[in-house]
């Protein structure tokens, strides 16, 4: 695969770069090599030593060993705003906007418009109303961020790198939180860039998307560098089996079981994003729901789970008609969630993973006012092995934990408080070919024992592959409903959904 490099013919030359943070070798004498113009994916399983790479070169962390040259000479960034002045802009895939700035403040901070020692904000926001409506992003440019949903959030920081004209920009899961659109809308970006002469590093598990925007293909396993192949030359099988260091047999390893009685029913649910939603899913269903990003999937488990109020409308659950005034409320129910935003409503980042996952499971494991700490460190341990969480020790915070690690101890969190109704909101974002497969299996594995599940997700594959019925939204209300027997069958495509979501058909 790998032929002799020539350094010249590159911008970015990483040369036998290794790192370790305490007793964990996170990259052991790894290289990449970028050249102008191109999108080099960069695959591997989480915690393969990607993002370190990535923080490396933007100045973040500073390899143990090794050299980087980039743009023909040395280099060596102090930080991200180094690495910015020095042609390099990076998009992370874990969101920290701040959310009291607007979309201009965030977009040029630390490049703020000034007149001397005072800032130009009327300049500043007209320079970024120009850059959003050429980007057709339906903001003000005054917008605070924390008005924004999450998907806008994530244009924002697209927008904000594209912006320092760099001349390589790294894309950690830029689409993550996007929909199918707003993904297109990316890859004319991309590809407008590239016309330009600008390096692409695209980091992303969605194989379908690295085969349509990207040239080149880099592998990382285990903190270490497997090889690199234009993507002409590679199937995607085995671009899998150099990942994971494996043939994956099946990547949607769905398992029909029998379908029992209805768990969960909703009936004219009305609320901020959704109107007179009615629905109903069963013992051992994995109902999927697909449709736009802002369309009300989300928007409507959110109220189901207590985040946000219900305008009107009945729930039930085995029959009894419920009221959930909170999470907490819904959890004591036997209804658990799974957010999409894992890192503001998922996890505690600087406690440690026993912490995490123990944390709305405390009554179950108390004694009077004592935790029965034996059997909750028993417990974790056992989950996390059942999630194949990789970390050394459940003491680790989870702010230590690459994405798709981090999205376990969620899972686990919320399997572990025994639901009757589940409820995952993009249940795999960020999360490697390997482990959504596992992901997959478990839910095949808990419908079986009889809980409900309902699935989100913006990966119609997913949604498709996983579900044993599609409701598929549009503009706030159910716009169509689907069977795995039709999509088993080959009687709906991709493209029935997709004209449901944009409310064509």
């Amino acid at each position: 695969m790998d032929g002799k490099i020539n350094a010249s013919d590159y911008i970015l030359n990483c040369e036998n770069i290794s790192k370790a943070f305490g007793g964990t070798q996170a990259l052991k004498g790894v290289q990449l090599h970028v050249k102008p113009g191109e999108v080099h994916a960069l695959l591997g399983e989480n915690g393969a030593g990607k993002s370190t790479l990535m923080k490396i070169v933007i100045g973040l962390y500073k390899q143990d060993e090794g050299t980087m040259t980039f743009d023909g000479k040395p280099y060596q960034a102090k930080g991200p705003v180094d690495a910015i002045n020095c042609g390099i802009s990076m998009i992370h895939q874990e969101l920290n906007p701040e959310p009291h700035l607007t979309i201009a403040e965030s977009i040029f901070l630390n490049r703020e418009d000034t007149n001397g020692i005072f800032l130009n904000k009327k300049k500043q926001n007209e320079r970024t109303q120009k850059i959003l409506d050429d980007f057709g992003f339906p903001y003000p440019a005054t917008t605070l961020i924390r008005d924004l949903k999450l998907a806008d959030v994530q244009m924002v920081e697209i927008i904000r790198a594209v912006s320092t004209n760099a001349k390589m920009i790294i894309m950690d899961e830029p689409t993550s939180s996007l929909d199918e659109n707003e993904t297109q809308h990316l890859f004319k970006v991309i590809r407008d860039l590239k016309a330009q002469g600008v390096a692409i590093i695209y980091i992303s598990h969605r194989m379908a998307e690295i085969y349509e925007i990207c040239d080149t293909v880099s592998v990382f396993r285990d903190g270490e560098f497997i090889g690199s192949s234009p993507l002409k030359d590679i199937t995607n099988d085995e671009l899998i089996a150099m990942m994971v260091g494996r043939k994956v047999e099946n990547q949607f390893p769905k398992v029909d079981c029998p379908i029992g009685d209805v768990v969960f029913k909703a009936e004219g649910l009305t609320g901020k994003g959704f109107n007179n939603i009615s629905f109903e899913v069963h013992a051992g269903e994995i109902l999927g729901f697909s449709g736009l990003v802002g369309s009300g999937r989300s928007e409507t488990m959110r109220a189901i789970f207590g985040m946000d109020p219900l305008e009107s409308g009945k729930m039930y659950l085995n029959g009894q008609e419920i009221t959930v005034k909170n999470p907490r409320d819904a959890i004591n129910k036997g209804i658990c969630m799974v957010n999409e935003d894992r890192k503001n409503f998922g996890l505690c980042l600087h406690r440690s993973i026993r912490e995490n996952v123990s944390l709305p499971n405390l009554p179950a494991r108390q004694k009077g006012i004592l935790l029965n700490q034996a059997r909750e460190k028993k417990e974790v341990e056992e989950y996390s092995k059942l999630l194949t969480l990789k970390a050394a020790s459940i003491e680790h915070t989870a702010f230590s934990l690459s994405g798709g690690n981090q999205q376990k101890v969620v899972i686990s969190k919320w399997i572990m408080a025994g639901p009757k109704l589940l409820i995952m909101d993009e249940p795999t974002r960020g999360v490697d070919v390997g482990a959504k497969a596992e992901i997959y299996t478990l839910m095949s594995k808990f419908a079986a024992e009889g809980m409900a599940i309902i699935m989100i997700s913006s990966e119609l594959p997913e949604i498709m592959g996983m579900s044993d019925r599609v409701l598929v939204y549009h503009e706030g209300s159910i716009s169509g409903e689907f069977m795995r027997e039709e999509i088993v069958n080959g009687n709906v495509t991709q493209e029935d959904i997709l004209t449901k979501a944009f409310g064509i058909g």
